[in-house]
């Protein structure tokens, strides 16, 4: 039975009832670069494979201009993390980025303390920049390593190879006291074995965070048009509790889906995503979410790389904007925050939504009858089992709200 939380009390607006946020989100900067080496074959992301040099110069004037067409939306509000991402954003040379740390500091109000990574990959050019990128002032890195094992690392189409990745992520820890490695399971021919030693290979670098997700077939990829063999599912479910058990002996929490961190050490920008908090995406593709004080708005700035710079020195940056309708909003905050392993506190929900949790009351308490929730006056968490099942769980709370 589901435990009554006393601010469910409250009677729910009704839907048509105007917004009114009276705080603020968190707000963080996304700094989307295009251009990689070579398109993997199971990436779904905005990225285009590069000709022999990028337009550097021109895509730092870029996101400067971008930037400073959007302060006005974000006046008076500080910078708390920034990210940049690809792509391959070490594509691009340690003065560049340089510049642009430098323009946010001058143009925004980037926090002194703000955490600011970089993805990279571990190629050995790549790597040569770590100590550029950081003198710069980037402050965490972000390794896509994927695997450290040669064979499927072919199977993966990645330009890396497994000593590469090796040194890259001794470089990581050499530069940065904050790095993350992104692994995959669930590869074509994995063994549990394999995976398992993926694991231990990334531990005896000792990152703080490591990024660990399954394999999966998106939509618009080589991989979708052409699918590798992949293990079974009950195989890939058999890597996940395994991961989880040795990271967890080692020390990590995984405090969201795919994260685990040593304490202390978690992402702060994805940690913001997830508590629906606010986000300012400059580059080709980014993608928007601003809170108004009666409305949130959604943006995503030109695609094509090409597109982005015409349009954006031309001063038009944004390809499409609209409004978030109302009715949307307590799902998608849920969507977000039930990622994580300590879920939310029940306060925050109004403050994201300008909603009452009252509001979602029935779905609740039907998530907990059926296991998928734990709740509790100050914590509002999957459970275990929700955690396993998170789209069932999620599932519960698509209809939360009629349409205004």
């Amino acid at each position: 039975m589901a435990k009554t939380i006393p601010i469910f009390a409250a009677a729910a607006k009704p839907a048509s009832a105007a917004l009114e946020f009276r705080q603020s989100p968190p707000l963080s900067l996304y700094v989307h670069v295009p251009w990689c080496v070579q398109k993997c074959p199971y990436c779904d992301f905005n990225s285009h494979q590069a000709e022999e040099t990028i337009p550097e110069r021109q895509y730092v004037d870029a996101l400067i201009a971008d930037l400073q067409s959007a302060l006005p939306l974000i006046w008076g509000r500080p910078v708390q993390t920034v990210f940049f991402g690809g792509g391959t954003p070490s594509l691009l040379s340690a003065a560049a980025i340089d510049e642009l740390i430098a323009a946010f500091r001058a143009l925004a109000m980037l926090s002194p303390e703000a955490e600011i990574t970089l993805e990279a990959n571990p190629g050995t050019v790549e790597a040569g920049k770590f100590a550029g990128f950081r003198a710069a002032g980037v402050n965490r890195l972000s390794l896509g390593i994927q695997s450290f094992d040669d064979g499927h690392l072919q199977a993966l189409g990645r330009i890396h190879g497994a000593a590469e990745a090796k040194r890259a992520a001794q470089l990581a820890g050499e530069h940065f006291e904050r790095f993350n490695l992104d692994l995959m399971y669930g590869l074509p021919g994995q063994s549990l074995e394999q995976a398992l030693a993926d694991i231990d290979t990334a531990l005896s670098f000792a990152p703080p965070h490591l990024s660990c997700y399954q394999l999966t077939m998106e939509p618009n990829t080589r991989f979708a048009a052409f699918p590798p063999q992949l293990p079974e599912a009950d195989l890939c479910a058999d890597m996940q509790e395994a991961i989880e058990a040795r990271l967890a002996t080692a020390g990590y929490l995984n405090y969201e889906t795919s994260a685990f961190a040593q304490p202390e050490r978690q992402c702060l920008h994805n940690l913001n995503y997830w508590h629906f908090g606010d986000y300012l995406g400059i580059g080709a593709g980014a993608h928007s979410k601003l809170t108004l004080h009666d409305r949130v708005l959604r943006q995503m700035r030109w695609k094509h790389p090409k597109a982005y710079l015409e349009n954006t020195l031309a001063g038009r940056p944004l390809q499409e904007e609209s409004q978030v309708a109302a009715a949307s909003l307590p799902f998608e905050f849920l969507m977000n925050a039930l990622r994580l392993s300590d879920g939310f506190a029940p306060s925050l929900f109004e403050l994201r939504t300008a909603r009452p949790l009252a509001t979602i009351l029935p779905q609740l308490q039907a998530a907990a009858a059926e296991g998928l929730l734990d709740i509790g006056p100050q914590r509002i968490a999957p459970s275990a089992r929700g955690r396993r099942f998170l789209n069932v769980l999620l599932e519960r709370f698509l209809d939360a709200e009629p349409a205004t």
